[in-house]
């Protein structure tokens, strides 16, 4: 039974220069639904990895109680002042307190190759803001002088908008500023956002001396649970205080969810027109070698073994469709830069990231098609009358 289902395989394989068209049709059709749901995939992944990545578990973020994210909240110079104040925060070598209070403004910016407006955020920051980002280094420039319009930008910035060059004056709302330095923080969401002094940036935007979150070095993780106590037992602070870390792990969630869940019913839509093809291509290949595997079945090879070998052949076309569809998918987006909607209602810049567990989800998804594509082909081969040897060409 083996010798004849290798034997049958074998014919079917060596066949297919004589079904080239219909079978490249196939292969690509499949390589185009696994490359559409590994684009999805791979953008969920991105984003996921750039805002899980961001932060560290010695940062403490304080909003106020109930907000959720920046955008939502609101701190006065006297939390903030208390705060600085707090037990379990950490100091710099001059013994003042790695404490930043900062301002969240959302701007307008003209994306690159769409010319379209975009919403991005511009970070009020204080001195201590860059000592409390992990790998926070200056690739071009300085940083901005207090009290100027300067501004700093984060590396992902110039991929994404037109304008950010430094040395270059931009307009950004009713407000000229001036590109003096440009910053990596390892790939984090901080590399899409742009600074510039809270002092001017509260003048600028009518905020008065308020700020929407403060941020603090602790001196251990562990600290933060004696920092929540300390705010609990304070009648002037509400404040949710959560790590960096979980904060931007739960910013991540909900927005990779959706462009995952968008994906698989779009992939699994296009499956369907896949499946169709495959179908066709596997029907045409029984139909042009009836005569064949007629006269395979009169010499004493099985109905099971020409089932098989078809199946095979339909299996083989969509495995090769899927390495086909991963592959390109990898070339073509894996590392790429893009830019979507976050939970601040400003864009986040992240890399398309192509996992290995997407590619094998991927792969999962070809080998389906070419399941179901060849099963009843595959059943129909079995059945082919022995008389059919006796066709006329």
């Amino acid at each position: 039974m083996f010798n004849q289902i290798g034997a049958v395989t074998m014919i079917n394989l060596r066949s297919l220069h004589q079904r080239a068209g219909l079978s490249i049709a196939t292969v690509l059709s499949i390589a185009l639904v696994v490359g559409v749901l590994l684009g999805f995939l791979a953008m969920a992944a991105g984003f996921r990895q750039t805002l899980s990545g961001t932060g560290s578990e010695d940062v403490a973020i304080m909003l106020r109680g109930g907000s959720q994210a920046e955008l939502n909240s609101n701190l006065s110079a006297e939390q903030f002042r208390i705060l600085e104040t707090a037990p379990g925060i950490a100091t710099d070598s001059d013994g003042q307190p790695l404490v930043s209070g900062e301002l969240y403004v959302v701007v307008n910016a003209i994306k690159r190759g769409s010319d379209t407006e975009a919403n991005m955020p511009l970070r009020g920051a204080g001195p201590q803001a860059a000592a409390l980002r992990g790998n926070f280094r200056l690739l071009e420039g300085r940083m901005f002088e207090p009290g100027t319009n300067e501004l700093v930008i984060g590396e992902a910035v110039q991929s994404q908008y037109a304008g950010f060059e430094l040395g270059e004056s931009i307009r950004l709302g009713n407000n000229e500023w001036v590109v003096v330095g440009i910053f990596s923080t390892g790939g984090s969401v901080f590399e899409g956002e742009i600074w510039a002094d809270i002092g001017v940036v509260q003048n600028l935007y009518q905020r008065g001396s308020s700020m929407q979150s403060v941020r603090a070095r602790l001196t251990t993780p562990d600290a933060i649970e004696e920092l929540r106590d300390f705010a609990e037992n304070d009648p002037r602070l509400e404040l949710d205080i959560t790590s960096e870390v979980d904060f931007y792990a739960d910013q991540s969630g909900g927005m990779a969810d959706i462009i995952t869940y968008i994906g698989w019913p779009l992939a699994i839509t296009m499956a369907i027109g896949a499946l169709a093809g495959a179908w066709n291509t596997m029907y045409s290949s029984v139909d042009t070698r009836m005569r064949e595997i007629a006269t395979l079945r009169a010499i004493g090879f099985s109905g099971f073994a020409a089932a098989v070998g078809t199946m095979v052949e339909s299996l083989v076309l969509a495995a090769l469709g899927g390495l086909v569809g991963a592959l390109a998918t990898y070339l073509l987006f894996n590392g790429v830069s893009a830019s979507t909607l976050g939970s601040g209602f400003t864009q986040v810049v992240f890399s398309f990231a192509v996992t290995g567990g997407s590619v094998i989800a991927g792969m999962v998804m070809a080998v389906v098609i070419g399941f179901f594509g060849g099963l009843v082909p595959a059943i129909r081969s079995a059945y082919v009358p022995l008389l059919t040897v006796h066709r006329s060409e």
